[in-house]
């Protein structure tokens, strides 16, 4: 039965892609919900900034719902931002882009739980190198702004293609970067109404992991 959802969205390639498989599976999107660090001046996942969410909020129509949070306070504010989107908007779903870490689904799943609603995971058991590459064909643009430092800054900037993840999977990195290695913001989708126009800013190192700043130009 399609249901109204609201979109956990980290603004990266697997969480729009999901968002466009429960379309496509006629569901119907009411709101999109992304957590912020302590400061609310970052992305938790991905360090994006809330101008960027709200960029991509516009491009695809839908409301943004943020929350802000430490990790120790995160859950309860996750659950509270899923009410907000049942009582406010009507969602009945909340749609993950989690494809097969089950500690992840356990989670979203027991939140979902407290929040009165029903999670949906479109990527649910797929293949990590099929599903990236059926994100690339359908028309996702997704650029990379953070990554582990194994991996070195000069991948930041870059976007998701065939010729990218053959040379990750040549250095034995995963394809979809599901581990934690990369991540994604994407830039344009079949969903946006218009592809986001941003700037490079600094590249940035912090313990592990590099980040690069993008601005809507």
């Amino acid at each position: 039965m399609p249901l109204p959802f609201v979109a956990s969205w980290s603004g990266g390639k697997d969480s729009c892609h999901a968002l466009q498989l429960a379309l496509a599976a006629g569901h119907r999107p009411v709101a999109l919900l992304n957590m912020l660090n302590e400061t609310g001046e970052r992305s938790r996942s991905h360090g994006l900034t809330p101008a960027l969410l709200q960029a991509q909020a516009t491009a695809l129509g839908l409301p943004l719902l943020t929350g802000s949070a430490s990790w120790g306070d995160y859950e309860a504010e996750f659950i509270a931002r899923l009410v907000e989107a049942r009582e406010r908007h009507g969602a009945r779903a909340a749609v993950f882009g989690d494809i097969d870490l089950q500690p992840h689904r356990d989670w979203e799943e027991m939140v979902c739980a407290h929040a009165g609603i029903t999670p949906l995971l479109p990527l649910w058991q797929r293949s990590r190198r099929e599903l990236v590459e059926e994100m690339v064909e359908s028309g996702i643009v997704a650029h990379i702004v953070s990554c582990h430092a194994a991996m070195g800054p000069d991948f930041l900037g870059r976007a998701i293609d065939r010729a990218l993840l053959a040379e990750l999977e040549a250095l034995g990195i995963d394809a979809c970067g599901e581990n934690g290695e990369y991540h994604t913001a994407v830039l344009d989708a079949p969903a946006f109404a218009a592809p986001l126009a941003v700037r490079h800013g600094a590249r940035q190192r912090h313990g592990d992991y590099w980040f690069l700043d993008l601005f809507l130009a």
